[in-house]
């Protein structure tokens, strides 16, 4: 008599298209465009919106090779599934998976510590005891559920999202703008305004870092052929939209002086609101931070369990209990990890390497898909581009890593 194996329970398939774009939403709009306008004032003057709309396009690239690798390659760990089908060295795809992840663990442990701190001025708490309450909290979430986990970085994103259209709405209405005109905003086709735009698009790039994690629930998405390049491109098409409204806004209505040295740029739009509205952006602003944290952590974990699962890494990563069909130990190992950075390591350096990480990433996946495209094509169904997308996002991607060391 024929026995059948029990099969191990593998993750859910229940990702539909709005909740994979606002998962991707969620890991893209948050504490970049949060902190970024001022930064990227400083450099650009009134050109720094216009950064955003470069920075997008140079993005849109990597995304659509993206595209057409998460559908040929429907898994969780998807870079390091990509190049291991390109290069064909296992050992590649290895060191590219953790970096992914590394990245993802390194984002989530700085933006833990910066929500601890909007809740320390709130609460009077220690930073370091709200930071370990927050990675907490956002890891029991993150083992909760694919579906639960993401259903709640859903509800933070709408959130998050209104937040941002509440600034561009309460700054169009102020009666007295200190900041540039409108007109002025779009640059003239001069080398010096030019050049300007390209330093501030570095820094607008790290707004648009995330998207790329929603490849790495392919695995759990349902129809990824035609659910993933959709939020995908719908992801970049909104959170452009989103990132000129607000800069725009803001470079607008705050004083320039005061906008290039401020870290939290978007609070300076109700300078002279009521003490309640005021405090309401700021309960918006630590949500979204706290977003950050979750859906980081669910990136991460899938890549940790994408390799254990192909047999990179220790098969107990790949462990997914049948209750709550998440990879429960790969989790708890980041949850961990996250804890231990947060209370222990200067995270300050280490996150303005993410980016430089993300770039590498993306440069060796452009270069599987090229790789990929001179073989022979599988008769599956699958999302396609040009070969000329992953040319250029080799190149664009090479040049942002570059000058991110002049």
């Amino acid at each position: 008599m024929n026995t059948v194996e029990p099969q191990e329970p593998k993750l859910r398939r229940a990702l539909t298209t709005p909740l994979l774009t606002l998962y991707g939403l969620g890991v893209t709009v948050g504490a970049g465009i949060y902190v970024l306008v001022g930064a990227t004032a400083d450099i650009a003057g009134p050109y720094a919106a216009f950064s955003f709309v470069v920075a997008a396009l140079v993005v849109s690239l990597t995304a659509l090779s993206y595209a057409e690798l998460a559908t040929r390659f429907p898994v969780s760990a998807g870079e390091a599934a990509y190049v291991e089908a390109g290069f064909e060295k296992s050992w590649l795809a290895v060191c590219v998976g953790l970096a992914v992840a590394m990245s993802g663990v390194i984002s989530a442990s700085a933006v833990a510590i910066g929500a601890a701190s909007y809740l320390h001025a709130l609460t009077g708490l220690s930073v370091p005891l709200l930071t370990i309450g927050v990675v907490s909290i956002m890891g029991l979430i993150a083992l909760w559920g694919i579906t639960q986990s993401v259903m709640v970085a859903a509800v933070i994103t709408v959130i998050e999202i209104a937040g941002l259209l509440f600034v561009i709405g309460w700054g169009m209405s102020v009666q007295d703008p200190q900041g540039y005109p409108i007109t002025s905003m779009l640059p003239p086709l001069e080398i010096d305004a030019l050049r300007l735009v390209f330093a501030a698009s570095l820094l607008a790039f790290f707004a648009f870092v995330g998207f790329e994690d929603m490849a790495n629930v392919a695995e759990e998405v349902k129809d990824p052929v035609r659910t993933i390049p959709k939020a995908i491109m719908l992801t970049l098409v909104l959170a452009t939209v989103l990132y000129l409204g607000t800069s725009v806004t803001v470079l607008f209505v705050v004083p320039s002086d005061v906008l290039a040295t401020s870290a939290a740029p978007l609070a300076l739009v109700f300078a002279d609101a009521p003490e309640v509205v005021k405090q309401g952006f700021s309960a918006v602003a630590i949500v979204a931070t706290v977003n950050g944290v979750l859906i980081q952590m669910i990136m991460a974990s899938r890549v940790i369990y994408g390799l254990a699962d192909r047999g990179q890494l220790p098969k107990a990563l790949a462990t997914v209990p049948q209750r709550t069909q998440t990879p429960v130990v790969a989790t708890l190992l980041i949850v961990g990890i996250i804890l231990v950075l947060t209370q222990s390591l200067p995270i300050g350096v280490l996150a303005e390497r993410t980016s430089q990480i993300v770039l590498g990433v993306f440069v060796l996946v452009n270069a599987s898909l090229i790789l990929l495209k001179r073989q022979a094509d599988t008769p599956s169904e699958h999302f396609r581009v040009p070969v000329f997308v992953p040319i250029l996002g080799v190149m664009t991607s090479i040049l942002l890593f570059s000058a991110g060391f002049l």
